[in-house]
């Protein structure tokens, strides 16, 4: 990232990363540190969070590192306090950890069905709770949720994934009527096709990543800085008056439809 990195007005602030060890969450969490935040970042691989918080701190920045389940409450309120402690109240809070086991919903196991939900959704309303108390005591702060496209277009076979996405979307909109007033703003982001470890395997696949591509306006699979770069915008003073929004971030592909149907002469549907 290069320009002024003043422009977003994180310089010194608190900001606060889940699912920070690899991925989406690990680029948010550099991203953020390139424009001069503080940055907390918790995940439960300990052994990859130490990695990304090495490779931070090599570059100078101010990062802390939280082993931590977000769907355990004693765990993530003892990182809250972990932060408070240290820095102060956060300013911002990047929902992002998230679990995904696949099955149909005639057979997924409920084991398997709760897990989901309690990482993807019950995770980040106890982080929002256990970090937003400060911001609504402070009169300020934003929460950025990241969700999915599967979340307003249903993934078949993935179990609770999709559901679990939806509900983060509505979560994030009554977190913004509810603490709105006292001065926290709350959005999400849904994320397209986005090159990460979960998906790595898929591209190793000949032919794999073409047909994906084909299917995006952009033409091309998306990478974790595309989403983050959306994430620390949100996260700034510099939205300040967006609150309750969702923010579609997959290459155009949720506009494809049309396109995908043949018609000869017109298009070039692959």
């Amino acid at each position: 990232m290069t320009g002024d990195k003043s422009w977003l007005e994180l310089q010194d602030r608190v900001c606060v990363v889940t699912g920070a060890a690899s991925g989406i969450g690990a680029s948010v969490a550099e991203r953020l540190t390139q424009v001069g935040a503080r940055v907390a970042m918790l995940d439960r691989d300990a052994q990859g969070l130490h990695k990304v918080q090495v490779k931070l701190q090599d570059q100078g920045a101010q990062v802390m590192a939280l082993s931590c389940d977000i769907s355990d409450a004693q765990g993530v309120q003892a990182a809250a306090e972990k932060v408070q402690a240290t820095w102060g109240a956060p300013y911002a809070l990047i929902n992002n950890a998230g679990l995904l086991r696949s099955g149909g919903l005639a057979d997924v196991s409920l084991d398997d069905w709760n897990a989901v939900l309690a990482v993807n959704l019950t995770g980040y309303l106890l982080c929002a709770r256990a970090f937003g108390a400060a911001m609504r005591d402070a009169g300020e702060g934003c929460i950025v949720n990241i969700a999915s496209i599967s979340g307003l277009f249903p993934q078949s076979h993935s179990g609770a994934y999709s559901a679990s996405k939806a509900g983060v979307l509505q979560m994030s909109r009554q977190l913004a009527v509810e603490w709105g007033p006292q001065g926290v703003r709350s959005n999400a982001i849904c994320p397209g096709m986005i090159r990460t470890a979960l998906s790595a395997k898929f591209y190793e696949e000949p032919g794999f990543e073409a047909k994906r591509s084909a299917v995006t306006a952009s033409r091309r699979i998306g990478e974790p800085h595309d989403i983050a770069d959306v994430a620390i915008f949100l996260a700034s003073p510099r939205s300040g008056y967006v609150n309750g929004a969702e923010l579609v971030v997959d290459g155009g592909m949720s506009c494809m439809l049309m396109d995908m149907v043949p018609r000869p002469g017109y298009n070039q549907t692959a």
